[in-house]
């Protein structure tokens, strides 16, 4: 598999100040064609006049696209099989450079390490954030059974007790 980092092959677009309004429109536009009669789809259509069906998965990455940069955020958009430098990735999951080696190192995400750098596939950092993000919820519904167990849901009369 060919290696390539994910600035070569991704494209990152920055809403225009200038065709904010344009970009809301189209927004609306969107949300209105995803309400259109069943058996109906939402198409593009060609200067020539030439009408192009969308399917519904690409649809909705137009909608959120365009929602995104109505909003004023940036969006990248890249393949799942994409290289990113560490610093990349470190970008994406909203964490450090050297907070991302060490997870790296523990062997957490996969990584490549073809000479001095390390690249990491954006798929498997997609694998690793749903991976945390499930965690996350595992153990905030134990905290919450063992709160139950607990019965510190209980029901009081008066005001919390006080602490010193």
């Amino acid at each position: 598999m060919p290696r390539f980092a994910a600035s070569s092959d991704a494209k990152t677009y920055v809403p225009d100040d200038a065709q904010g309004a344009v970009i809301a429109d189209f927004v609306r536009v969107l949300d209105e064609a995803g309400l259109s009669p069943a058996g109906s789809r939402p198409a593009l259509v060609a200067s020539n006049g030439e009408r192009y069906e969308l399917p519904e998965s690409m649809f909705d990455v137009l909608r959120q696209v365009a929602a995104a940069l109505s909003s004023g955020m940036g969006v990248n958009v890249a393949p799942l099989s994409a290289m990113l430098t560490t610093q990349e990735a470190a970008d994406y999951l909203g964490i450090s450079r050297p907070t991302l080696v060490r997870i790296l190192e523990r062997g957490e995400v996969p990584m490549e390490k073809p000479g001095r750098h390390r690249f990491v596939r954006l798929q498997d950092l997609v694998g690793y954030q749903d991976r945390m993000k499930a965690e996350r919820s595992a153990a905030l519904e134990q905290m919450m059974a063992d709160a139950v167990q607990d019965d510190l849901y209980a029901k009081t009369d008066g005001p919390p007790p006080q602490t010193r």
